[in-house]
């Protein structure tokens, strides 16, 4: 069903007649700010003459970035859209053919037009990317198409955003009578795969009702005019009756005394055509080319308008549902009848009430749930997202300002899928924070295994860098490449998803024992020594893991199946009861002192605590007090240097002690950083620290300009050594960074 347009009012030179086009939006649908669209079209139509002047080649036919901003105009203004959104569209394709900078729009025009044009713009973007191969639409994977939707639906913050999209969409499926067979197939099955579901979603019937039939023109030519032909009617005559019967109808339930609302469409022709094809009908069987709906206020009216109906016209036999009495199984209520209308046409009808229309539009039983493709869809995000769009149309209806309804309900709906492209155009669905490396294994296995590179956009990315809705990925890979050990540590944010986790630890799984065992042993005691941990005794600790021997633990950490921090927490509670909770993850303002609740002092109660200064020992450290003259028990770790010494010099003065019960302070650990210099690099190591909620106590620089490299001491503040350890581990990552390590050098 092609939508009747009026053509431009224009001068005896062949020029649009912009003052009688101003006044003919403003009666025709309200448009009160014609000033400030006046000099946004002057604009685009100028910028559009300087073009054509500096072109050096034949000049495109078609109607130009000026005439089409007109036609996007006129379709929002029926929209009684804002008139931000109508400036927006008057100056679009003027900014999306790099006639116009977006710079001038801001300045003329606002940042608000500005944002609703890179937006439409964004939009525009994704279809770019769409797999080019694919050529006949009916036939593609629904699964993808329903991705595409999705990623549309995603990105879309402002209801506006995906009007402006639809009626440019509109107008370049208008344009396309005179362009080649190519571009007309590429353009409609775009608009028929992605944005006449889109219209649909929204509920802009006459919108998706052209984009369809115009698609289904171009990509069935034959089967378009088969059914054009069979319908024997102009559209504009079609019309006319419609409203004729809706105003009989009217008139008669109003002398009745029944209190509803009546509408009409005629059924355009790809809807003819797929009835026919998924019911196996004929033309003549089908009752519904014209269909009329009736909504009353109360069930018993429905009845009632029924009896209207059947007065006025011959009923059809057996064509008549009661889906009041007997809903369907999705919960559908109204009622269906067909009849004979004036002049022997057949008409359906069907009559529900305002809480069954809502229902059947909205609600479970929604026409595009059942009919559509978004059946066992599973993000609820996008129902989410797709009811937020639908209510805000409707406020606008009620309400107007659709600019200003916008912006006061903007979205703040999280999205629980991210959407990303492949190289050849195909979407793929992730989880939110989803990595390059997690890309590669959704693609395949074998993918996955042989990664040694990304590029997002073009661009060469980290691995663990991480995807957005929109993005093209490439996965750069190699006959030698294998997965990484270090992409299962959480803490350098290579994998997110369970699927690539699994198959990165069945890969490992599968090395030799031997070789996992080396590997194990090199993780762990690397850690321990980042840590400064010594002295731990993990035989001891084995009856309290899965493992008999200590190779079967190295070789299930360089298999992947038991992590690094699961054994640096084993080794931390063996220097803890045995009833200690885990340590809790706190912060605190800075302190000197920490709180006596956080050590147990063996044999007696609670005494004044200090942490000591030479070797600053953290929960999970193993420990020993000294009892001081005056300022109560200094706490040090037991390989302290000074302790030591003390146990040789004062061992009556030393008493056990033990972490306590839910440490609630941060403890002081001194770190070292080596690096080579360069600019910037104290203020990336304390982004880091800021951005793990570490406290800085105090940093000491040295560099080396024989070496050109840099040291740095700094007193952290931490709550654990887990928390130790992820610090590290992301100072670790940072460019020209050599290494970082708890220092174990000892001050006396």
């Amino acid at each position: 069903m092609v939508k009747v347009r009026e053509d431009h009012p224009i001068r005896y030179d062949g020029s649009v007649d912009l003052k009688a086009w101003l006044q003919r939006l403003s009666d025709s649908f309200g448009v009160t700010d014609t000033d400030r669209l006046r000099k946004a079209c002057e604009l685009s139509q100028h910028v559009e003459d300087e073009a054509r002047l500096q072109a050096e080649t034949v000049w495109p036919t078609g109607p130009g970035c000026f005439r089409t901003g007109l036609e996007m105009v006129e379709i929002l203004a029926e929209l009684k859209l804002d008139s931000d959104s109508l400036v927006a569209a008057a100056l679009y394709r003027a900014v999306r053919e790099r006639k116009l900078p977006m710079k001038t729009v801001e300045e003329q025009f606002g940042g608000t037009v500005a944002h609703l044009i890179k937006d439409v713009q964004g939009m525009a973007a994704i279809s770019t990317l769409l797999n080019p191969a694919r050529t006949n639409v009916l036939d593609q994977s629904q699964d993808q198409l329903e991705k595409v939707r999705k990623m549309l639906v995603s990105i879309i913050d402002d209801v506006r955003v995906a009007l402006l999209k639809l009626a440019e969409r509109t107008c370049a499926i208008r344009a396309l009578k005179d362009a080649d067979k190519d571009k007309r197939r590429r353009v409609a099955r775009e608009v028929f795969e992605i944005y006449a579901p889109l219209a649909h979603r929204l509920g802009i019937g006459y919108i998706k009702w052209e984009l369809e039939d115009l698609s289904f023109r171009y990509l069935n030519p034959q089967d378009y005019k088969k059914i054009a032909r069979l319908l024997d009617e102009k559209r504009t005559d079609r019309t006319q009756y419609i409203d004729g019967v809706v105003e009989q109808l009217k008139a008669s339930m109003a002398e009745a005394n029944i209190d509803g609302q009546v509408y009409g469409r005629a059924k355009h022709i790809y809807s003819i055509w797929r009835k026919m094809k998924r019911k196996g009908l004929d033309f003549r069987d089908l009752y519904d080319i014209r269909a009329f709906r009736v909504i009353t206020k109360e069930v018993r009216d429905c009845y009632a308008a029924l009896g209207v109906v059947h007065s006025l016209y011959n009923h059809i036999p057996q064509e008549f549902d009661d889906y009041v009495a007997t809903p369907k199984e999705n919960g559908y209520r109204s009622l269906h009848t067909a009849v004979f209308g004036p002049e022997g046409k057949t008409l359906e009808v069907q009559i529900r009430t305002e809480n069954m229309h809502e229902e059947a539009e909205l609600g479970v039983c929604a026409h595009w749930k059942y009919k559509g493709t978004d059946v066992n869809t599973k993000s609820d995000s996008y129902e989410e997202k797709l009811n937020w769009l639908r209510n805000v149309m409707e406020w606008h209806e009620e309400l107007g300002d659709l600019g200003g309804i916008a912006e006061e309900w903007r979205t703040d709906i999280e999205p629980d899928r991210i959407y990303v492209f492949t190289k050849a155009g195909h979407v793929v669905d992730l989880a939110v924070g989803a990595t390059p490396i997690d890309f590669a294994f959704r693609i395949h296995s074998e993918v996955g295994q042989k990664c040694r590179g990304a590029k997002v956009a073009g661009r060469i990315v980290p691995l663990n860098h991480t995807l957005k809705t929109g993005d093209q990925v490439e996965i750069l890979t190699s006959p030698n490449a294998h997965p990484s050990r270090d992409w299962l540590n959480p803490d350098l944010g290579y994998v997110t998803t369970n699927r690539a986790r699994a198959k990165i630890t069945s890969w490992l799984k599968k090395q030799d024992r031997d070789s996992n065992i080396i590997d194990g042993k090199a993780q762990l005691d690397a850690e321990l020594k980042r840590l400064a941990l010594v002295g731990v005794d993990f035989p001891v600790l084995l009856p309290n893991t899965p493992f008999k021997e200590m190779d079967d633990m190295y070789a299930a950490i360089g298999a992947g199946d038991y992590r690094v921090t699961q054994a640096i927490s084993l080794a931390q509670r063996q220097m803890e009861p045995e009833e200690e909770e885990e340590f809790k993850v706190r912060t605190r303002p800075r302190q000197e002192k920490q709180s006596d609740s956080t050590i147990t002092i063996d044999g007696v109660g609670n005494l004044l605590t200090q942490m000591a200064g030479c070797c600053h020992p953290v929960p999970g450290d193993s420990i020993i007090g000294y009892i001081t003259v005056g300022r109560g028990v200094t706490i040090h770790r037991e390989d302290c240097s000074n302790a030591l010494n003390l146990q040789e010099t004062e061992p009556e003065r030393l008493i056990e002690v033990s972490w306590g019960h839910s440490p609630e302070y941060a403890y002081p650990v001194e770190v070292r950083v080596t690096a080579y210099d360069r600019s910037g690099l104290i203020r990336d190591i304390t982004t880091v620290l800021a951005n793990e909620k570490v406290n800085v106590v105090s940093l000491l620089t040295r560099t080396s300009k024989e070496e050109n490299t840099a040291t740095m001491v700094l007193t952290v503040e931490v709550t654990s050594l887990q928390q130790l350890s992820t610090t590290l581990t992301k100072i670790d990552q940072l460019s020209n960074v050599i290494q970082a390590v708890r220092n174990r050098k000892e001050r006396t």
